[in-house]
């Protein structure tokens, strides 16, 4: 069996992925090629040739993911942080640019002891599972309305608490309603929340129009809807001096601020960009 040169199979993987318009071709190539191996994707340089079948199978996941499928998707997880979820139809993929959400929140926390912390619009519960991930003694509880992402969470959640990390309290709920958590009022350290943002008739990749959930993505009200319900909830649950982080889309740095200050238990209202210098998040804190 004639062995063969991975390199040549990532270059050829990434003309593929590029000629079909992914964004980051020769990050999915490699990918695709560590998943097929078995290895991390920084090992790969340490797997000069492979046997025919490697190739093979890595060129029928690089069609795939040509057809524009998710790459989690093929892989079956995305990362968070420090953890891993399993992602797949009916559940919407965590993005990158929820990490710096995730590391406002983890920063905020430091000092707080016991703190509990409540995620809203959970999804595959990546965001709340990353924090109980990072925070062993916090209290994590999280909330979605759609059964098929709760669904997911749930799996996600038990296998993480299977490995040892503390066990998220996960919940179906709407965030829209002024019950969800009641007896948590004024109790809570943090708030955080990637909700539906995207305003309905944005034009959106494959990626997302084909197979994220729409209501995962899309929001009504130029996108604003869920993002008031959050800022009520917040507003509602956290106690004094508790924080509020709040993703919103890169046409919202405006916007959301405005709906934040609004709310006059909510001060020292800042709004986060991204690497690329878009408008990505906004903070609060609650006054007390």
């Amino acid at each position: 069996m004639n062995r063969q040169p991975l390199r040549l199979a990532i270059i050829e993987a990434t003309r593929i992925l590029e000629r079909a318009g992914v964004a980051s071709p020769r990050f999915d190539a490699e990918v695709i090629a560590a998943h097929v191996l078995g290895v991390d994707r920084g090992r790969l340089p340490m797997v000069p040739l492979v046997d025919p079948p490697v190739i093979e199978a890595i060129g029928q996941l690089v069609q795939q993911r040509a057809k524009r499928i998710p790459l989690q998707y093929l892989t079956g997880w995305a990362a968070l942080g420090d953890i891993t979820v399993a992602v797949g139809a009916g559940v919407f993929v965590p993005r990158p640019e929820t990490e710096l959400l995730l590391e406002w929140g983890l920063k905020f926390l430091q000092g707080r002891e016991f703190p509990v912390v409540v995620d809203l619009c959970t999804g595959s519960g990546a965001l709340a599972l990353a924090v109980a991930h990072a925070r062993p003694d916090a209290v994590v509880y999280a909330v979605d309305v759609d059964p098929q992402a709760l669904a997911w969470a749930r799996h996600n959640a038990d296998v993480h608490a299977d490995a040892g990390n503390t066990p998220i309290r996960l919940y179906s709920g709407d965030i829209g309603d002024p019950t969800m958590f009641a007896e948590l009022d004024g109790l809570v350290d943090l708030v955080l929340c990637n909700p539906p943002y995207v305003p309905e008739g944005t034009p959106v990749p494959p990626e997302v129009a084909e197979h994220d959930p729409p209501r995962a993505v899309f929001a009504e009200e130029s996108g604003l809807a869920v993002i008031r319900h959050a800022i009520a909830a917040g507003a509602r649950l956290l106690r004094p001096g508790g924080g509020l982080a709040i993703e919103h889309d890169d046409t919202h740095g405006s916007a959301v601020p405005a709906l934040v200050r609004a709310r006059r238990v909510l001060t020292g209202v800042e709004d986060h960009t991204d690497l690329t210098g878009r408008a990505r998040f906004v903070t609060a804190r609650r006054l007390g």
